[in-house]
């Protein structure tokens, strides 16, 4: 079986469109867990477009004194440091809430989401460190990867226990052409490929981005997956179905 993590990210920027605490991201977070849901995810950007600071204490005591088998997995840029709007820095929010897992973005403020993985051809030093950082506090570390040979190596090379695959092409591929075209198939094989090289090596494998009911049940075939992180989709799909049944419709795919 294969772990679905809930971002709530969407969850946070609803509520962020508003002044309160409407809707709840730690009820959500209980909402998905008692259907099913193994995990929770949050990415905090330092702009605070969405999850906050508060959200990650929140669901961390959350977690920590309801659900301890739950999975916090905290996602984000591990250069991101402190800023004058109150965001800590990600640093001080993995060593204060202490996340199961940590995965690791090489996004920035201007993006809109994340959409690629890290190169690790340059001088990767610094996030060398940092991942030794993480582990030092317990976590489990998983990097953000595209389905490229030389990069899931390098991954492996910084001691990464895990790689999250960027799935985006993947299902833009999938949108577009379906499940049975030849070019929805060559992506699978990319990424089928790409979990076959990180099993051989060591690897735990992730994924996330753009997945949804459509195209999960093809993916969740890859090899080795441990877990997907899915939020965009899942609310999307909660204005048709509810939110409770949707998640539940997720842990089904992937059982």
């Amino acid at each position: 079986m294969t772990l679905l993590s809930v971002n709530l990210n969407k969850i946070a920027l609803l509520r962020n469109s508003r002044l309160g605490d409407r809707p709840s991201v730690v009820n959500a977070a209980r909402q998905a867990i008692e259907q099913g849901a193994l995990g929770i995810t949050v990415h905090p950007r330092p702009d605070q477009r969405h999850i906050r600071p508060q959200d990650v204490y929140d669901l961390a005591r959350l977690l920590r004194e309801e659900y301890p088998h739950i999975e916090f997995n905290i996602e984000g840029n591990p250069f991101a440091g402190p800023s004058d709007n109150g965001y800590p820095g990600f640093d001080t929010l993995i060593e204060t809430t202490r996340p199961q897992q940590v995965t690791l973005v090489p996004d920035n403020d201007d993006q809109l989401t994340s959409d690629h993985g890290w190169d690790l051809s340059e001088d990767t030093a610094l996030l060398k460190d940092k991942i030794a950082f993480y582990h030092s506090m317990g976590a489990r570390v998983s990097l953000f990867m595209d389905p490229v040979r030389e990069q899931i190596i390098a991954a492996k090379a910084h001691e990464a226990e895990r790689i999250e695959f960027y799935t985006g092409p993947y299902a833009e591929t999938y949108w577009a052409n379906g499940a049975e075209h030849p070019a929805t198939q060559a992506s699978f094989t990319t990424y089928t490929d790409a979990a076959n090289l990180a099993l051989e090596i060591g690897l735990g494998i992730n994924a996330g981005h753009d997945l949804d009911q459509a195209n999960l049940p093809l993916f969740a075939t890859l090899p080795g997956l441990q877990e997907v992180s899915i939020g965009h989709a899942i609310i999307c799909e909660s204005l048709e179905s509810g939110f409770a049944p949707t998640i539940r419709a997720y842990v089904d795919i992937l059982s």
